[in-house]
């Protein structure tokens, strides 16, 4: 199992600059992928960026330029650093973590969610 908390978000002016964290715990060993989805009143959760344990990163073309990923793997954390807000970025944001299972299976585990609105 792994457990994942999430801090930041809030209510962002447009053109604000948060940051998201997400600190996983539990079965660490097995997360080969962290990320962060999002998802918006009315629509299906999406994909925004996730890192794997290597450091090879993957954006939606949509946050391409804006939001930066990275993550600690010594402190077991996954940041979201997001510039220059745009109020379609409003959203509940989710940390994910992918671990790896026996005879290639995945499971995906999922943060509570924390809120960005993005509003003047």
């Amino acid at each position: 199992q792994v457990q994942l908390v999430e801090s930041g978000g809030g209510l962002v002016q447009p053109g604000g600059s948060p940051r998201l964290s997400c600190a996983a715990s539990g079965s660490i060993s097995s997360i080969n992928r962290m990320g962060w989805y999002r998802q918006a009143p009315g629509k299906q959760r999406e994909l925004v960026a996730t890192i794997t344990t290597g450091g090879n990163t993957n954006y939606a073309d949509s946050v391409k330029g804006r939001f930066t990923i990275s993550r600690d793997n010594a402190k077991n954390t996954v940041s979201l650093q997001m510039n220059s807000l745009k109020p379609e970025d409003t959203a509940d944001y989710y940390c994910n973590a992918r671990a790896g299972l026996p005879f290639g299976r995945q499971h995906d585990y999922w943060g509570q969610g924390t809120q960005v609105l993005v509003s003047s």
